[in-house]
Parts: structure tokens; C-alpha cells; sequence
């Protein structure tokens, strides 16, 4: 079978809107904001439940920034009232098969899907089967007893990430990967 020339990676969720035109703040999950938001640009958007959303692809109409924060004209975005009915959406885009981010401290979902979780003292917790964003990123680890299990995706909680080695170190505690000595019997 044919390797995919290009994948589908999450570059920003919409947050709340700004002014009365249609503006919309944009938490950034790109270090190459200026490249994945150029105007004319077709972004796919998606609720982080998977849900349709009201707009299956945005358009970049124009973007600016505010102080530190990326503020995004979608020509479908006409108001406020739409801005608001698009809050939380997450935004993707296609990208080469082979591309690696910029910042090698951050990674693409399917870099991080399949990876091996050891804690770290090299114990396999489980492999990684999911990457779940909201507010916060989440790698969702299947234990090997089948359980799946949700760690916040930070540099305290997940102090290593070995894309080549094929794992992800978990300081992990009991309750976040392994279970509470008394959920064992």
C-alpha cells in the first residue's frame, strides 16, 4: 500500500470572538502561525468531540495580532453571532507526509500515536493511541490491561519524547497511568 503524500494536523482552536465583525482569537497549536493562517488559506474545522461543525472549512480572510494574541478574519465568519457559534472549533490543515515541525520540542499527533509509554525507570506503562486537544493536549495511553488512561500533555507529566526510540517517558503516579494500589483487587 501506498504511504499518504500528506497528512492532517491540528494548527489552532478558535476561541472567543473579537469586536462585532467577525473576528475570532485563535490559540496557536503551530510554531508557524504566519504560514498556517496566510490569507486564502482553507482550513478544515471540527468540534473537539468530533461533531459537525457549522462550517466543515474556513477560509483566512486576514489575520493581525494583538499583543499576543493571533486574531483571524474567516470569510465565513460574518458577525459576532457566527464568531461565537464557531468558539472551540478546531482548526487543521494538510501538510507533506515527511514534514517535522520547526521547534523540535513540538510534535505532530501521528508522531506521537503508536509510541511505547515507559515511566521513568523504563517500565512500559502502555503505548499512546490518541492525542485528545482542548484546552489542554492529552495523550491517551492504553494500559495493558486494556485500560485507557488521560495524561496531560506537559513537560512535569511527559518529560521525554523519543519519536525515533519509538516512546514517551510518563512521570507517572498512581492514578494517572498505573491505578490506585486499591482499584487492584
Amino acid at each position: 500500500m501506498d504511504e499518504p503524500t500528506t497528512l492532517e494536523v491540528v494548527v489552532g482552536r478558535i476561541g472567543k470572538p473579537h469586536g462585532l465583525r467577525g473576528e475570532v482569537t485563535v490559540e496557536l497549536r503551530t510554531d508557524e502561525p504566519e504560514r498556517r493562517f496566510a490569507p486564502g488559506t482553507v482550513v478544515r474545522a471540527e468540534r473537539p468531540n468530533a461533531a459537525a461543525a457549522p462550517w466543515p472549512a474556513l477560509t483566512v480572510g486576514g489575520t493581525r495580532w494583538h499583543q499576543t494574541t493571533l486574531l483571524v478574519r474567516f470569510d465565513e465568519l460574518a458577525d459576532r453571532t457566527e464568531a461565537e457559534s464557531a468558539r472551540g472549533l478546531l482548526l487543521h490543515v494538510q501538510v507533506p507526509a515527511d514534514e517535522t515541525p520547526a521547534d523540535p520540542e513540538e510534535f505532530y499527533d501521528h508522531q506521537l500515536v503508536g509510541l511505547v509509554a515507559e515511566d521513568v525507570d523504563g517500565r512500559v506503562l502502555g503505548e499512546v493511541t490518541a492525542v485528545a486537544h482542548g484546552a489542554q493536549d492529552l495523550l491517551q495511553i492504553r494500559t495493558p490491561d486494556g485500560r485507557d488512561t488521560l495524561v496531560p500533555f506537559v513537560t512535569a507529566l511527559v518529560p521525554e519524547v523519543d519519536v525515533a526510540g519509538g516512546r514517551v517517558v510518563v512521570a507517572d503516579r498512581p492514578g494517572l497511568v498505573t491505578a490506585f494500589p486499591e482499584d487492584d483487587s
